[in-house]
Protein backbone atom coordinates (compact mmCIF):
# COMPACT_ATOMS: atom_id res chain seq x y z
CA UNK A 1 0.00 0.00 0.00
CA UNK A 2 2.86 2.14 1.00
CA UNK A 3 4.81 1.66 -2.15
CA UNK A 4 1.67 2.51 -4.58
CA UNK A 5 1.25 5.61 -2.64
CA UNK A 6 4.53 6.94 -3.28
CA UNK A 7 4.28 5.79 -6.75
CA UNK A 8 0.97 7.91 -7.28
CA UNK A 9 2.59 10.73 -5.30
CA UNK A 10 5.47 10.51 -7.86
CA UNK A 11 3.25 10.50 -10.47
CA UNK A 12 1.56 13.19 -9.48
CA UNK A 13 4.42 15.62 -9.15
CA UNK A 14 5.62 14.64 -12.31
CA UNK A 15 2.44 15.53 -14.05
CA UNK A 16 2.50 19.07 -12.00
CA UNK A 17 5.99 19.48 -13.04
CA UNK A 18 5.33 19.06 -16.81
CA UNK A 19 2.47 21.48 -17.38
CA UNK A 20 4.29 23.98 -15.07
CA UNK A 21 6.97 23.36 -18.08
CA UNK A 22 9.73 21.15 -16.00
CA UNK A 23 10.85 17.75 -17.05
CA UNK A 24 13.24 15.99 -14.63
CA UNK A 25 16.41 14.66 -15.36
CA UNK A 26 17.33 11.25 -12.75
CA UNK A 27 20.73 10.51 -12.50
CA UNK A 28 22.20 6.87 -13.13
CA UNK A 29 25.13 5.33 -11.45
CA UNK A 30 27.35 4.55 -14.78
CA UNK A 31 26.70 5.20 -18.19
CA UNK A 32 25.45 3.04 -20.96
CA UNK A 33 24.91 2.58 -24.69
CA UNK A 34 22.43 3.88 -26.40
CA UNK A 35 19.68 1.86 -25.53
CA UNK A 36 16.23 2.09 -27.08
CA UNK A 37 14.02 -0.28 -25.18
CA UNK A 38 11.59 1.07 -22.42
CA UNK A 39 11.33 -1.08 -20.16
CA UNK A 40 15.11 -1.59 -19.74
CA UNK A 41 16.74 -1.02 -15.99
CA UNK A 42 18.30 1.84 -17.83
CA UNK A 43 14.70 3.94 -18.67
CA UNK A 44 11.81 1.90 -17.24
CA UNK A 45 12.03 3.97 -13.67
CA UNK A 46 13.04 7.09 -15.95
CA UNK A 47 10.62 9.96 -15.29
CA UNK A 48 9.27 11.45 -18.67
CA UNK A 49 7.28 14.13 -20.29
CA UNK A 50 4.70 14.40 -23.20
CA UNK A 51 4.97 16.12 -26.60
CA UNK A 52 1.52 16.20 -27.09
CA UNK A 53 0.59 19.59 -29.01
CA UNK A 54 1.40 21.25 -32.62
CA UNK A 55 3.26 24.56 -32.16
CA UNK A 56 0.04 26.79 -31.29
CA UNK A 57 -1.11 24.56 -28.60
CA UNK A 58 -3.59 22.08 -30.50
CA UNK A 59 -4.03 18.52 -28.81
CA UNK A 60 -2.50 16.12 -30.93
CA UNK A 61 -3.28 13.04 -28.74
CA UNK A 62 -3.13 10.52 -31.45
CA UNK A 63 0.76 11.81 -31.38
CA UNK A 64 1.28 12.26 -28.20
CA UNK A 65 5.00 11.59 -27.73
CA UNK A 66 7.02 10.05 -24.97
CA UNK A 67 9.90 11.61 -23.56
CA UNK A 68 12.36 9.91 -20.71
CA UNK A 69 15.51 11.69 -19.51
CA UNK A 70 18.90 10.27 -17.42
CA UNK A 71 22.27 11.84 -16.60
CA UNK A 72 25.57 10.54 -15.66
CA UNK A 73 28.56 12.67 -14.63
CA UNK A 74 29.63 12.76 -18.36
CA UNK A 75 26.55 12.57 -20.43
CA UNK A 76 22.80 13.38 -20.86
CA UNK A 77 20.27 10.97 -22.04
CA UNK A 78 16.98 11.37 -24.18
CA UNK A 79 14.69 8.55 -24.97
CA UNK A 80 11.74 9.23 -27.56
CA UNK A 81 9.08 6.91 -27.54
CA UNK A 82 6.96 7.69 -30.97
CA UNK A 83 3.93 6.86 -32.01
CA UNK A 84 3.37 7.65 -35.73
CA UNK A 85 1.03 6.95 -38.53
CA UNK A 86 3.07 7.65 -41.26
CA UNK A 87 6.91 7.85 -41.58
CA UNK A 88 8.57 9.99 -43.83
CA UNK A 89 11.70 9.02 -44.33
CA UNK A 90 14.92 10.06 -46.21
CA UNK A 91 16.23 7.54 -49.14
CA UNK A 92 19.41 5.99 -48.60
CA UNK A 93 20.19 6.95 -45.04
CA UNK A 94 23.75 6.89 -43.46
CA UNK A 95 23.70 6.96 -39.45
CA UNK A 96 27.68 7.07 -40.07
CA UNK A 97 27.92 10.87 -41.20
CA UNK A 98 26.13 13.86 -40.04
CA UNK A 99 22.92 14.88 -42.12
CA UNK A 100 22.40 18.35 -42.90
CA UNK A 101 18.65 19.57 -43.43
CA UNK A 102 17.66 16.44 -41.69
CA UNK A 103 14.41 18.06 -40.66
CA UNK A 104 12.78 17.63 -43.95
CA UNK A 105 11.88 14.19 -42.59
CA UNK A 106 10.82 12.47 -39.58
CA UNK A 107 12.93 13.50 -36.51
CA UNK A 108 12.89 14.25 -32.91
CA UNK A 109 14.69 17.05 -31.83
CA UNK A 110 15.88 18.66 -28.30
CA UNK A 111 17.23 22.33 -28.15
CA UNK A 112 18.77 22.97 -25.21
CA UNK A 113 20.72 25.61 -23.58
CA UNK A 114 22.71 26.33 -20.25
CA UNK A 115 22.84 30.22 -20.41
CA UNK A 116 20.25 32.10 -19.20
CA UNK A 117 21.54 35.06 -19.84
CA UNK A 118 21.92 34.85 -23.39
CA UNK A 119 18.68 32.26 -24.37
CA UNK A 120 18.88 32.70 -27.96
CA UNK A 121 22.16 31.03 -28.21
CA UNK A 122 21.52 26.84 -27.81
CA UNK A 123 22.35 23.86 -29.16
CA UNK A 124 20.32 21.83 -31.68
CA UNK A 125 20.22 17.62 -31.91
CA UNK A 126 17.64 15.85 -34.03
CA UNK A 127 17.28 11.92 -34.60
CA UNK A 128 15.47 9.87 -37.22
CA UNK A 129 13.83 6.77 -37.06
CA UNK A 130 16.33 5.51 -39.15
CA UNK A 131 19.59 6.44 -37.05
CA UNK A 132 20.65 9.28 -39.00
CA UNK A 133 21.38 12.50 -36.99
CA UNK A 134 22.39 16.13 -37.32
CA UNK A 135 23.88 18.47 -34.15
CA UNK A 136 24.17 22.31 -34.27
CA UNK A 137 25.40 25.42 -32.42
CA UNK A 138 22.48 28.06 -32.56
CA UNK A 139 22.74 31.55 -32.24
CA UNK A 140 19.97 33.56 -33.01
CA UNK A 141 21.46 37.22 -32.32
CA UNK A 142 24.88 36.09 -34.80
CA UNK A 143 24.96 33.23 -37.34
CA UNK A 144 28.21 34.33 -38.52
CA UNK A 145 29.75 33.84 -35.05
CA UNK A 146 27.83 29.94 -34.52
CA UNK A 147 29.20 26.93 -35.33
CA UNK A 148 25.93 26.04 -36.84
CA UNK A 149 26.00 22.44 -38.67
CA UNK A 150 29.97 22.29 -38.78
CA UNK A 151 29.55 22.19 -34.71
CA UNK A 152 30.36 18.71 -33.79
CA UNK A 153 28.65 17.34 -30.04
CA UNK A 154 30.32 13.85 -30.18
CA UNK A 155 26.98 12.54 -28.97
CA UNK A 156 25.48 9.20 -29.77
CA UNK A 157 22.31 7.98 -31.15
CA UNK A 158 20.25 4.61 -31.77
CA UNK A 159 16.95 4.27 -33.32
CA UNK A 160 14.18 1.65 -34.08
CA UNK A 161 11.09 1.28 -36.22
CA UNK A 162 8.59 -0.52 -34.80
CA UNK A 163 6.18 -1.27 -37.59
CA UNK A 164 3.34 -3.50 -35.88
CA UNK A 165 3.08 -0.81 -33.37
CA UNK A 166 3.02 1.75 -35.17
CA UNK A 167 5.58 3.39 -32.98
CA UNK A 168 9.34 4.37 -33.71
CA UNK A 169 12.00 4.61 -30.26
CA UNK A 170 15.38 7.09 -30.60
CA UNK A 171 17.91 7.71 -27.75
CA UNK A 172 20.35 10.33 -27.98
CA UNK A 173 23.45 10.38 -25.38
CA UNK A 174 25.49 13.45 -25.30
CA UNK A 175 28.31 14.85 -23.98
CA UNK A 176 27.77 17.21 -21.18
CA UNK A 177 31.05 19.17 -22.45
CA UNK A 178 28.85 19.65 -25.49
CA UNK A 179 26.07 21.96 -23.54
CA UNK A 180 27.52 23.26 -20.73
CA UNK A 181 30.44 24.64 -18.84
CA UNK A 182 29.36 23.24 -15.07
CA UNK A 183 29.82 19.68 -13.85
CA UNK A 184 26.45 17.89 -13.47
CA UNK A 185 24.83 18.01 -9.99
CA UNK A 186 21.74 17.61 -8.38
CA UNK A 187 19.59 20.76 -8.91
CA UNK A 188 21.40 21.96 -11.97
CA UNK A 189 18.60 23.12 -14.15
CA UNK A 190 18.99 24.01 -18.20
CA UNK A 191 16.33 25.65 -20.37
CA UNK A 192 14.85 22.94 -23.13
CA UNK A 193 12.24 22.18 -25.59
CA UNK A 194 11.64 19.03 -27.49
CA UNK A 195 9.97 18.65 -31.17
CA UNK A 196 8.98 15.86 -33.67
CA UNK A 197 8.33 15.80 -37.02
CA UNK A 198 6.25 13.36 -38.89
CA UNK A 199 4.87 12.59 -42.06
CA UNK A 200 4.92 13.50 -45.56
CA UNK A 201 3.75 17.11 -47.10
CA UNK A 202 1.96 19.25 -47.27
CA UNK A 203 0.42 17.60 -43.96
CA UNK A 204 3.30 17.16 -41.92
CA UNK A 205 2.74 17.21 -38.36
CA UNK A 206 4.76 18.91 -36.04
CA UNK A 207 4.74 18.28 -32.12
CA UNK A 208 5.76 20.17 -29.51
CA UNK A 209 6.95 19.87 -25.47
CA UNK A 210 5.93 23.71 -24.92
CA UNK A 211 4.11 25.18 -27.98
CA UNK A 212 6.12 27.85 -29.23
CA UNK A 213 2.31 30.21 -30.92
CA UNK A 214 5.18 30.43 -33.61
CA UNK A 215 5.26 29.12 -37.02
CA UNK A 216 9.32 27.73 -35.96
CA UNK A 217 10.15 25.86 -33.19
CA UNK A 218 13.27 28.26 -32.70
CA UNK A 219 11.41 30.49 -30.06
CA UNK A 220 13.64 30.29 -27.23
CA UNK A 221 10.98 32.15 -24.66
CA UNK A 222 9.06 29.48 -25.00
CA UNK A 223 11.76 26.66 -23.75
CA UNK A 224 10.64 24.93 -20.39
CA UNK A 225 13.30 23.85 -17.59
CA UNK A 226 15.19 20.63 -17.37
CA UNK A 227 16.34 19.98 -13.81
CA UNK A 228 18.90 17.20 -12.74
CA UNK A 229 17.56 15.18 -10.03
CA UNK A 230 19.71 13.40 -7.54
Amino acid sequence: MMKTLIIAIAACASLLAQSQGVMQSSRADRDAGPDTNPSSEFWKSAPAVFAANDKFGKPMPELKTEIRSRWTKDNLYFLFICPFHELWLKPDPSAKTETNKLWDWDVAEVFIGSDFEHIRQYKEFELSPQGEWVDLDINLDSRASAGGVKWNSNFATAARIDSSAKTWYGVMRIPWSAIDTRPPAPGNKLRINLYRQEGPPPDRKQICWQPTQKITFHVPDAFGILALQP
